[in-house]
């Protein structure tokens, strides 16, 4: 895969499959400007990580619930690379417990992350791509949750099931400028996010009744990103990839 020339931003890349993507990204020769909500320890570490692979790098901060944040970032990226290539909307936040008692403002703060977050990163994204008039790729990273009604997870499902017909119906409407939109479903992935809801031992005794009988690991998630992006792969739009073992496929589905 060859992204060289190509200029790609991730939301949500402290850690975790944003970190990831933005690595392989950089790895395949894209330069990389990077979402954080904040400069802080795991902001810094992905900074250097990305730095080491000798590619440009832009870090970013601002909430990707507020719109004018994410504007504020694509016109610091177009003035600091001339351009920009490939989004991701990869930023989410997840509050879990039972809907009838979920405290609203967790709740509210997962729709506004999660699905506001893909579509602010969507628009001004594609603004910018329909003004440079050289096509691009944007992709949604979304999850099982979109289809899969996890209990005690509503409001992350919710987010999910909006941010695929979202992606759906850009893909329609900006194939006349042909940019590419597609849809990357991972699956349990062991990510620092994932731990704040399950420890060691809940993990073990989980991935047992997982088909690949382990999590997927973040840089297999990035590597999938990748190939949806990577202009090579031109006819690809509209379309979904899932990056789960099968598990999407399985009679059983852990509620982690």
């Amino acid at each position: 895969m060859n992204l060289s020339g190509k200029v790609a931003l991730v939301t949500g890349a402290s850690r975790g499959i944003g970190r990831a993507i933005a690595l392989e990204m950089a790895k395949s020769g894209a330069n990389v400007a990077v979402n954080c909500l904040c400069a802080d320890d795991d902001s810094h570490e992905m900074e250097k990580m990305l730095r080491a692979t000798g590619r440009q790098v832009l870090v970013c901060c601002g909430d990707v619930a507020d719109y004018k944040a994410l504007e504020s970032n694509v016109v610091e990226i177009v003035d600091a690379f001339g351009h920009l290539d490939i989004a991701v909307a990869n930023a989410a936040y997840s509050a879990r417990e039972p809907f009838c008692a979920a405290e609203l403002t967790e709740f509210r703060r997962t729709l506004d992350v999660t699905m506001w977050g893909a579509f602010n990163l969507f628009r001004v994204a594609a603004n910018q791509l329909i003004r440079q008039s050289s096509g691009g790729a944007i992709l949604a990273v979304s999850s099982p949750h979109a289809f899969i009604a996890v209990p005690g997870a509503m409001a992350y499902n919710m987010a999910k099931a909006a941010v695929d017909q979202m992606a759906r119906t850009a893909a329609v409407e900006l194939a006349e400028h042909r940019i590419r939109v597609n849809i990357l479903y991972p699956g349990w992935t062991d990510t620092p996010g994932e731990r704040r809801f399950n420890n060691e031992e809940q993990i073990a005794a989980a991935r047992q009744h997982l088909l690949w009988k382990r999590l997927a690991r973040p840089e297999e998630i990035a590597r999938a990103a990748v190939f949806l992006c990577d202009p090579t792969n031109d006819y690809i739009s509209g379309s979904s990839l899932i990056v789960d073992g099968a598990q999407s496929l399985a009679h059983e589905w852990p509620t982690n």
